[in-house]
């Protein structure tokens, strides 16, 4: 019987969803393991061989954890709201959702190829309103709800309009926008509207005034991380900073739960760093600065506040409103040229560039402790959303201050004694004080001290803590994304009810703009909202009283993205997000797998989201992920072939040196280790039809180079074509030894061959000429041996995902047993089980032949013994003078004065002693002997 892998891996597909093999359900006599991918954006060009790299890692892994005795949890679904899908139909009239639900399906049909033990009853999809539904529920619990910094927790916000009521804000120590003081008869004395929005500055969703990066273009405010040098990542559009009134989710609430959380999972500390980093915090001292000739003052904040008596200028943000407030009119055409020119660079854009710039604003502040007058600048390399938008600047003790100074020629004051700072700044964490009035002749950690009292004592300023961590932009000005279930009345935003969830994407025309500027679903006719009836009514009936227009905006892409492990436990639940008992069952992710780009969006609005889920009881962990591991990238193995200038004709790689060439890229899929197919190569594209070569040996052999696997550069591979030729389980055994998993790799065809002719031997063991030869005899020791040295080596390798080392362990064993003609069906079943999450299918098909009737899916994963590893006889080199001249074998308990005596009497031992005595001989135990002469 051949290994006809087309026939097996079909027939295989079938059974496993009839039988509904990978149906997992709450067995609370199992232990739980939990494995996630992030799941995909379908996007129409399908999957190519470089996104299932992490799929296969963690089905390898549920597989295994599996065959261990788990109860695993493996699901997937899809990312599926986003703008590609919202620019196709633009572009092409077509509805979003038509494209959306094809694409999933291509997806699907090509996950199922590749054989993955997904629960696919499980499946969600954000686009889905029974999805989204439980997005919007959690958008209104964080519009209900404040964040209280005494208690670490999110609260019901009309707890905190009881505190008002009773007291105003005093004592109040709670996340807000701004710091607002009222005393509870001014509260009583607001009419609705007005405390509205005071209740906006407080609850952890809400609507502000916030920068965003606008693109035009695309019509929608843009993530940092979708936009690259200024321009949108898609379509490469311009793209301004901008003031406008959206959504926001009140992240910052969170910083140091989000920092003090990172100490009990297990990621990698790069990952940590990162977020670390993104969170920014920075413990100092928040001071006020009068500006010169106004009763201006402007507050900075610094974590080095002894080094007060070293500022020689300050600086703005260009987005901060004092900009326009102090600057002269002498300065004003300048100061104006620059905050236009900063308005297309996003925040990431200006911490990464290290190029200075900026402009005098011709005003001057005041020093608090010492009256002298500084000048104030504007650069963007300070930023309005972090601190004040406005640092005092101590260019002799802080590099990109130097820097600044040295460029525009301000003064650099030195503080401490005898520190040079004639070419660089100088770092002051040591020393004593000078230049520096009352703090003169302290060392720095006294004068940080002493000024910390200084600043209270005289009402400077007070003690803080700082995040660089941002709140959530949380509005999206497109028609693709989940519909706020918020209506607005005398402008202030209102909530609909709960159980008129969800609130459903309407109808429109064109997915564009309005032509007054309005987002998308400003052209929904039936887009209102009836308080009296509780429904979606017409917007012609807009009446302000009791109907009103709802949100216009959308939800972003994180929106959908940021709970989904949570629905995954409870998908067709109707009536809550997650049941408790389920919840409590799977509680959170064991591993979840995905790519390093998503640390600072997706990873951490994830954490945010979900440990306000643990806040209001629905989450039962405060942490959704224990383990993280990051997947590399497949890059694509580009073709290059060599066209003569000024012909038609192409050289082979090898001959092209004696030729004047253009390297041209060449689709990878007429290509086969190296040579190109010329009948392809002519049928390619038209103009290649008359094309002649120049080969060698008979064969065009093409160039090569390691890019990102791109279709503009040809070196996409679609896992279709390699399934269609070498079937699945020669793929996900091939993607796993490409190299470690965490390193990104080239996709390089040329060994999958190797991979392929690896499971036609292990098949060879099975059958022989069409006939199945498996045995029932006593497998020997040496059989023995091989197999559980594999077993060893391939549970220590899934434990610490080196699927690499795993593959080439599996082709020692099988090449080990083949030289020993192993047909032994002990051996053989065993090793069927530690293939079976590597290669399913083939494992499936001589777990069968093998005579089981239950899936390998659910036989017992295999211990190894080491009373089979242990060596009978150990092959010892034997060296003169430190040159290996022969080997000799002996027992392994052989004793160190018997293994002398014998290897001095050998008869190989006779020419290299030369008649001399040996001066000493040295044993390495089980490896060297060596004779010194």
């Amino acid at each position: 019987m051949e290994y006809n892998f087309k026939e097996i891996e079909k027939r295989w597909q079938k059974y496993w969803i009839d039988n509904k093999i990978y149906k997992v359900s709450e067995d609370t006599a199992k232990p739980k393991y939990y494995v996630l991918d992030m799941f995909p954006y379908p996007s129409g060009a399908g999957l190519h061989v470089g996104h299932p790299l992490g799929y296969i890692a963690s089905d390898i892994y549920s597989r295994y954890k599996r065959l261990q005795g788990f109860n695993v949890l493996h699901p997937m679904g899809y990312d599926a709201y986003g703008l590609p899908a919202e620019q196709y139909a633009i572009q092409t009239g077509q509805h979003p959702a038509i494209t959306t639900t094809q694409n999933i399906k291509r997806y699907r049909e090509q996950l199922d190829k590749i054989g993955f033990s997904f629960d696919w009853s499980r499946e969600i999809q954000t686009c889905d309103p029974k999805y989204y539904h439980w997005t919007q529920w959690a958008f209104i619990q964080m519009f209900n709800s404040y964040y209280c910094f005494d208690e670490q927790q999110a609260r019901p916000i009309q707890e905190l309009i009881d505190v008002f009521e009773a007291q105003g804000t005093q004592g109040m120590n709670i996340s807000c926008t701004e710091e607002l003081s009222f005393t509870a008869d001014e509260w009583k004395n607001k009419n609705e509207k007005e405390k509205q929005e005071i209740l906006l500055n407080y609850r952890i969703a809400y609507l502000a005034n916030t920068r965003v990066n606008w693109c035009q273009e695309l019509g929608t405010v843009l993530a940092n991380d979708e936009v690259i040098n200024g321009l949108s990542e898609r379509g490469g559009y311009p793209v301004e900073q901008r003031i406008m009134r959206q959504w926001s989710l009140r992240v910052s609430a969170y910083a140091q739960r989000l920092l003090d959380g990172l100490e009990k999972i297990d990621w990698s500390d790069s990952i940590k760093e990162t977020q670390k980093n993104w969170i920014g915090k920075s413990v100092g001292a928040e001071m006020k600065f009068k500006v010169k000739d106004s009763d201006i003052e402007f507050e900075i904040f610094t974590t080095r506040a002894d080094t007060i008596f070293g500022v020689t200028f300050m600086v703005l943000a260009p987005e901060s409103d004092y900009v326009s407030m102090i600057t002269t009119d002498a300065q004003k055409a300048d100061v104006d040229k620059y905050v236009e020119a900063t308005k297309r660079r996003t925040e990431r854009e200006r911490i990464a560039d290290k190029k200075v710039s900026g402009v005098f604003s011709g005003a001057y502040a005041i020093n608090p402790l010492n009256g002298k007058e500084i000048p104030i600048w504007i650069s963007d390399y300070v930023l309005a959303g972090y601190g004040t938008g406005a640092i005092m600047a101590v260019p002799a003790h802080d590099s990109r201050d130097y820097t600044f100074a040295k460029h525009f020629g301000l003064e650099i004051l030195p503080l401490i004694e005898g520190c040079d700072v004639s070419e660089e700044s100088f770092d002051a964490k040591e020393g004593i004080m000078v230049n520096s009035g009352f703090l003169n002749g302290l060392t720095v950690k006294e004068a940080i001290e002493r000024t910390k009292e200084h600043i209270e004592e005289k009402g400077l300023g007070r003690l803080k803590t700082n995040f660089r961590l941002r709140d959530a932009i949380f509005s999206r000005q497109r028609y693709w994304g989940e519909p706020f279930p918020v209506y607005y009345k005398d402008d202030m935003p209102y909530i609909l009810p709960i159980d008129k969830l969800p609130l459903e994407l309407p109808e429109i025309d064109k997915f564009l703009p309005t032509e007054t500027g309005e987002p998308p679903l400003g052209r929904a006719t039936k887009w209102a909202w009836d308080t009296v009836n509780n429904k979606v009514a017409d917007t012609t009936q807009i009446d302000n009283k009791t109907i009103f227009p709802l949100e216009l905006c959308t939800m972003p892409g994180f929106a959908g993205s940021s709970a989904y492990y949570l629905r995954y436990m409870d998908p067709n639940n109707d009536q809550t997000l997650v049941a408790k008992d389920k919840n409590e069952y799977w509680r959170n992710v064991d591993l979840y797998i995905g790519g390093t780009e998503h640390a600072t969006g997706h990873l951490i609005y994830s954490r945010f989201w979900n440990k306000f889920l643990f806040d209001i009881n629905v989450a039962c962990e405060d942490e959704p992920f224990k383990k993280l591991i990051n997947q590399g990238m497949i890059q694509g193995r580009s073709s290059f072939v060599y066209r003569i200038n000024g012909t038609n004709k192409f050289v082979s790689l090898n001959l092209k040196d004696q030729y004047e060439t253009t390297q041209l890229h060449v689709d990878v899929n007429i290509v086969d280790n190296d040579v190109l197919d010329l009948d392809k190569f002519k049928a390619w594209r038209p103009e290649f039809a008359t094309a002649e070569f120049v080969l060698e040996d008979d064969k065009y052999i093409c160039g090569h180079g390691v890019e990102k696997m791109s279709k503009s550069l040809f070196n996409v591979v679609n896992p279709d074509d390699i399934v269609e030729k070498y079937g699945a389980d020669t793929l996900r055994i091939y993607e796993m030894f490409l190299g470690p998993l965490e390193q990104s790799k080239p996709w390089d065809t040329n060994g999958i061959d190797g991979v392929n002719r690896f499971l036609r031997k292990m098949w060879s063991l099975f059958y022989k000429n069409d006939q199945f030869v498996v045995t029932d005899e006593e497998p020997t020791k040496d059989e023995l041996k091989a197999l559980h040295k594999l077993i060893k080596k391939v549970t220590g390798d899934i434990e610490t995902f080196s699927f690499n080392t795993s593959v080439a362990a599996f082709m020692i064993c099988v090449n080990e047993l083949s030289a020993l003609k192993c047909n032994k069906r002990t051996i053989l079943k065993d090793l069927i089980i530690t293939l079976a999450p590597f290669a399913p299918f083939v494992a499936e098909e001589l777990w069968n032949a093998l005579g089981n009737t239950e899936s390998v899916c659910d036989a017992q994963w295999v211990a190894y013994n080491e009373n089979y590893l242990i060596e009978d006889v150990v092959n010892y080199t034997i060296s003169f003078n430190g040159k290996a001249r022969f080997t000799i074998e002996f027992a392994a308990d052989t004793a160190n004065d018997e293994i002398e005596k014998a290897v001095l009497a050998h008869q190989s031992a006779e020419k290299w002693l030369e008649g001399k005595t040996p001066k000493k001989v040295i044993i390495v135990p089980k490896k060297i002997v060596n004779i010194v002469l």
